[in-house]
């Protein structure tokens, strides 16, 4: 695995294991820090309200039980600044019931005190067909 590789499937597996800290510590702790997210709230600004998430997150009735890179991940570092992105499956239990989704997930990811840690993250569904057009993506005769 690659380094940014191994630092997101630390996050993950902290999510599964919901260990709030190590959650936390994946994470700039700065107020610019910035995350795309799939629920309602469609974003969250700064590590204060990011960290409050994952507090809320970790006593909701979701828990998340595997999540499974199924495009990716790529990634590319340049200095201390790098990005790692992909398509992950997420699967969860949600109050009792097997939920399973698949999302775009991308990360910008800074070297911190030895450490890679999250400056933005953007994990998001896809639209079936959002401008009722299909894919513009013309397939080659």
């Amino acid at each position: 695995m690659a380094a940014l590789h191994d630092r997101i499937t630390k996050f993950f597996n902290a999510i599964i294991n919901e260990d709030i800290e190590e959650i936390k510590n994946g994470y700039i702790q700065d107020e610019r820090t910035y995350v795309v997210l799939e629920g309602p709230r469609l974003a969250t600004k700064g590590y204060t309200m990011i960290a409050k998430g994952w507090n809320d997150f970790t006593t909701s009735p979701i828990a998340m039980t595997k999540i499974v890179w199924t495009d990716g991940p790529f990634e590319e570092i340049v200095g201390d600044m790098g990005w790692i992105s992909g398509i992950t499956e997420l699967h969860l239990n949600v109050g009792g019931k097997a939920v399973f989704n698949t999302f775009r997930s991308s990360f910008v990811m800074k070297r911190e005190q030895n450490d890679w840690k999250i400056r933005h993250e953007h994990v998001s569904a896809a639209h079936p067909d959002p401008y009722g057009v299909g894919d513009w993506l013309k397939k080659d005769k």
